[in-house]
């Protein structure tokens, strides 16, 4: 894990989900298991929230090619997501393209830099994964 997602971890566990630096915006970390190396791996990402729904995106800042986070989830689907001062089990299952896209234009409209981030992907479409409590 590099040093800014461990201060951005420590940060979010120390203040019940807030980061500074994110203001309002809702953040998860996703406690996944590596795809290769079967080890924990702790991905912090900010979410959209439309009532019990939630979800991430894959976006990697607009870079074209998937984070590895992607290829983990694909892998082993069944993680724990810390949301808040809460941790849950949950499955990530990705959306089906058009229903993603479509989440992913409510997040542009909510944090435009997620439709900055899907010009500077193109052609890779940006996948978009439900977080669904076990």
């Amino acid at each position: 894990m590099n040093d800014w997602n461990a201060q951005v971890i420590e940060e979010f566990r120390a203040n019940d989900g807030k980061v500074a630096q994110f203001g309002d915006a809702p953040l998860v970390i996703l406690n996944t298991i590596g795809a290769k190396s079967g080890q924990l791996r702790e991905i912090p990402l900010v979410a959209l929230i439309e009532d019990e729904a939630m979800y991430v995106f894959a976006s990697k800042a607009g870079a074209p090619t998937n984070p590895d986070w992607y290829y983990n989830l694909k892998a082993n689907p069944e993680i724990t997501v810390e949301y808040g001062a809460e941790s849950f089990a949950a499955r990530l299952d990705q959306l089906p393209d058009d229903e993603g896209q479509a989440t992913l234009q409510r997040q542009s409209a909510i944090m435009p830099q997620f439709g900055e981030y899907v010009e500077s992907a193109a052609p890779r479409v940006i996948p978009v994964f439900s977080i669904n409590r076990r």
